[in-house]
């Protein structure tokens, strides 16, 4: 006697067929924008990049790999990109504890300070703080008025006017994910290692920081992969001098109609993010970071 738990219905198998071909005419819309909006133009990139004056050429992608001004450049934005990144851990820490660990009107506040940025234009916020931090803005002012300081800093067209304005902006990006994992941490882990005999420090090294660290993984990417194309702000407070990869693709387009320089790169960061990612999920599953079980 055949056992029937092994063998499908044809009803059953028309009914998953069915299933698969309506999922299918589901996902048909999301893929075409996917495929319009974001591989056709990398495809139009990656022809631009390899044209020359007589057909194919990879002296654009030639040019990155031994010309100073893109190690320079490269460089630079790595750099920026990586102190950024380790300011808003560092402040933005704090902050997601606080607001994860108190509740009701404290809780909403903190996180109201934290989102109200993203209301304002980061236009008009680099603006801002251009005005702060000139030689006679706000802060220096300030410091003179102290006595702290004898003359003006140069806080501003240079990185310090970057970072600082780059921070400011980047900040929420970190607070978020780090609020969203630390409020799901449960507090009977907390009181039981404290029933334990664990001192609070112990506690929150051993036991909060670790169940915490997805979040730190998932801000740190979001700002670092961020930072590594911003452009208005550094634009702005970098004043020219210093110049990001963003700007090094604006300036090829703008003043020299080199679309093949720009289009290189463009895919050079675009891979330079993906080994990222690739080095990140080898420390901790990208799943996990994600939070995907």
């Amino acid at each position: 006697m055949q056992d029937k738990g092994l063998f499908t219905s044809p009803d059953v198998q028309r009914e998953e067929r069915k299933e698969h071909l309506t999922m299918v005419l589901l996902l048909t819309p999301a893929l075409l924008m996917v495929a319009v909006l974001l591989l056709l133009p990398m495809f139009w990139l990656g022809l631009q990049s390899i044209q020359g004056e007589d057909g194919f050429s990879l002296a654009n992608y030639t040019r990155i790999f031994t010309e100073a001004i893109y190690w320079d450049t490269f460089g630079t934005t790595l750099q920026i990109s990586l102190i950024v990144t380790v300011l808003s851990i560092l402040l933005g820490f704090p902050i997601a504890y606080a607001a994860a660990r108190t509740s009701g009107l404290i809780s909403s506040l903190i996180l109201l300070c934290v989102i109200l940025p993203f209301w304002t234009s980061v236009l008009v916020r680099s603006y801002a703080w251009l005005v702060l931090l000139q030689r006679r803005g706000v802060v220096n002012q300030t410091l003179i008025d102290l006595g702290i300081i004898s003359r003006p800093l140069e806080l501003v067209h240079n990185a310090t006017g970057t970072v600082i304005g780059t921070l400011h902006v980047m900040l929420p990006f970190m607070v978020l994910p780090l609020y969203s994992v630390m409020k799901k941490i449960p507090n009977d882990l907390l009181l039981a290692s404290d029933s334990l005999g664990a001192k609070p420090f112990y506690t929150f090294r051993r036991v909060f920081l670790p169940m915490a660290a997805p979040g730190v993984m998932a801000g740190s990417i979001l700002v670092f992969v961020i930072c590594l194309g911003f452009f208005i702000t550094p634009e702005l407070l970098g004043g020219g001098r210093t110049v990001l990869v963003s700007m090094l693709v604006q300036r090829n387009v703008e003043l020299y109609h080199a679309w093949g320089a720009a289009s290189a790169v463009g895919l050079v960061l675009l891979a330079v993010v993906f080994l990222i990612f690739w080095a990140v999920n080898k420390v901790i599953p990208i799943e996990r970071v994600l939070g995907v079980r």
